[in-house]
């Protein structure tokens, strides 16, 4: 293997295959390895359906026939917006028998969100649920099919009127497994992709514009899932719990491929009930986690001793946004028998970095990880360059998860990269003696007030301990005389008066931080607004709070400050 792929260099290609990182197989080639081995253990259920591995194989075959007769072929996109259901194991693994590009996308998008993920993959092909959290994905799909060119075919899961279905504009999933033998029909499929060929654009959440199509190969989703195997020490008897969205990149590698690769068993929640989730961990024997902050704290809140188990659980990774150091301490001593991990990841390469078990405790209070073997981190300035280390910049990537390039996107790839070959995240932070990384926020995040740089992720952490703190996100409003100040956006705890500004200046006081980085301003909140994966929508706090400065200006006061 010596050849060029995307950016990837021959040395490096060479290099990846050598190392393992890189393989011969798609996704395909490892389902069928494992039903050969394991042909009755169960590997997905979801709490209404459950599938073996020999089942996966043999649906997965008669699906992809199904989905070659609509006109499917090697290359073609084909979204994918479905909830954690067992079917999208099946859908995805049909997908790669075509050799055929998974474009997912996440259940609670609507008609804006998901028109621009079908009309800038160009996908001929939609599979969805028909009703879900009373929503009517088939009446968005039909209605988006009417403007969009290259859609050609609505396929509904779990139909609610499969009699007439194709009525609505909708073909059933159900009626495209193909039956009779088995053999026959995987021969007439033909030869699937290779493992460096496109399998999936997944688009980044985006707060602030479009989101981009991360462009990756099995090959390089592969490398994530199998270092995150090693560094956990996954193996067949674990059973992944998976509440996060498997139509995203967290949900796709934790909940489908780490336990694939591993033999094990994994478990899609569709609807997130924290008291529920608790029950299913225990019921189904859960081992391992890895969701966004926000799964853990309403754990937290929810679980009473008296009545919830979680001593399956080995290991919590917090991933999708940086875990508040005071939640780390909590939950460990809340779960002792459940490590508390930090994963720092992104669409564009899936995992940066991770405290592994074997890393000191104090380092998922304190950082967010180290790289993974064969990758490496280089924090660097507006021109790529290494800073010092203890020092500020962008954290940058280079290693075998990172994507071919952003879809239809070549100038925005080639921007990406630092003249070392690094890719630039957006994400500011700083790397310690010992290789491990804090990310203190988004680069454009940064708080300027009269000149000097705040980090929003320094005093979010330490407001986080305040007791009567739920959940805070620290932004900049604008300012006419030092140009921002900060503003604190605080979710009350449960059973707590809410906080005065005072209260939580004092409180940071004791702490004996400059006096600079103290909030300014603090507007009590009902909820956060997030993304999909976790992340703090703090494009939506910006505007709010920039709005209310306007309004009183003009003599109306609109904040609860």
């Amino acid at each position: 293997m010596t050849n060029t792929i995307g950016h990837y260099s021959p040395e490096q290609v060479e290099q990846y295959y050598a190392s393992g990182d890189w393989q011969d197989r798609v996704l395909i080639d490892i389902v069928r390895e494992r039903a050969d081995q394991h042909p009755d253990r169960t590997f997905v259920t979801d709490g209404t359906l459950s599938l073996t591995y020999g089942r996966l194989r043999d649906d997965a075959i008669r699906l992809a026939a199904g989905l070659k007769g609509l006109g499917v072929g090697r290359g073609d996109r084909v979204v994918v917006q479905m909830p954690n259901w067992a079917e999208f194991a099946v859908i995805v693994t049909a997908i790669s028998r075509l050799g055929a590009i998974l474009v997912p996308t996440m259940p609670i998008f609507r008609h804006d969100e998901v028109g621009y993920v079908l009309r800038h993959s160009e996908a001929r092909v939609v599979i969805g649920p028909h009703v879900f959290h009373r929503f009517d994905h088939l009446d968005m799909y039909t209605s988006l099919r009417d403007d969009i060119e290259t859609l050609e075919h609505v396929v509904i899961a779990r139909a609610e009127y499969p009699g007439n279905l194709a009525d609505l504009g909708g073909t059933d999933l159900a009626s495209l497994f193909v039956q009779g033998d088995l053999d026959e029909i995987d021969a007439s499929l033909g030869e699937t992709a290779a493992p460096d060929d496109g399998f999936l654009v997944v688009y980044t959440s985006g707060t602030t514009s479009r989101p981009k199509g991360c462009y990756h190969t099995f090959n390089t989703v592969y490398a994530a899932a199998v270092v995150l195997n090693e560094r956990l020490h996954v193996d067949e008897h674990d059973v992944f719990f998976n509440p996060s969205p498997v139509s995203h990149s967290t949900g796709l590698i934790t909940g489908l491929l780490e336990p694939l690769l591993a033999g094990g068993g994994t478990h899609f929640m569709p609807v997130w009930q924290p008291d529920e989730g608790i029950d299913r961990i225990r019921d189904f024997g859960c081992t391992i986690t890895v969701t966004s902050t926000t799964f853990l704290t309403t754990v937290m809140e929810s679980y009473d001793p008296e009545r919830h188990d979680m001593s399956s659980m080995r290991y919590w990774v917090c991933a999708g946004a940086p875990i508040p150091g005071a939640t780390v301490q909590a939950a460990r001593a809340m779960f002792p028998s459940c490590q508390i991990l930090s994963l720092y990841g992104r669409s564009e390469n899936m995992t940066t970095s991770l405290c592994a078990p074997e890393d000191p405790a104090e380092k998922s209070v304190l950082s967010d990880g180290r790289a993974l073997k064969d990758s490496a981190i280089m924090v660097v300035d507006e021109d790529g360059h290494e800073v010092a280390l203890g020092e500020s910049g962008d954290i940058a990537y280079r290693g075998p998860s990172h994507m071919l390039g952003y879809y239809r996107d070549p100038e925005q790839t080639d921007e990406l990269f630092t003249p070392e070959g690094f890719s630039r995240s957006g994400d500011l932070g700083h790397m310690d003696p010992d290789g491990f990384v804090r990310v203190s926020g988004r680069i454009k995040d940064i708080i300027i007030r009269g000149g000097i740089n705040i980090s929003s992720r320094e005093v979010e952490d330490m407001l986080s301990e305040h007791p009567a703190v739920r959940s805070v996100a620290v932004v900049a409003m604008p300012d006419a005389r030092l140009g921002e100040r900060s503003c604190a956006f605080v979710v009350v705890a449960p059973g707590q008066d809410e906080p005065s500004l005072g209260d939580l200046t004092d409180f940071l006081r004791a702490k004996q931080i400059a006096v600079q980085k103290l909030p300014e301003r603090v507007v009590v909140i009902d909820t956060l607004p997030m993304t999909p994966v976790g992340k703090v929508r703090k494009n939506v706090l910006r505007d709010q709070i920039a709005a209310t400065i306007e309004a009183e200006l003009h003599g109306v006061s609109s904040s609860r400050d």
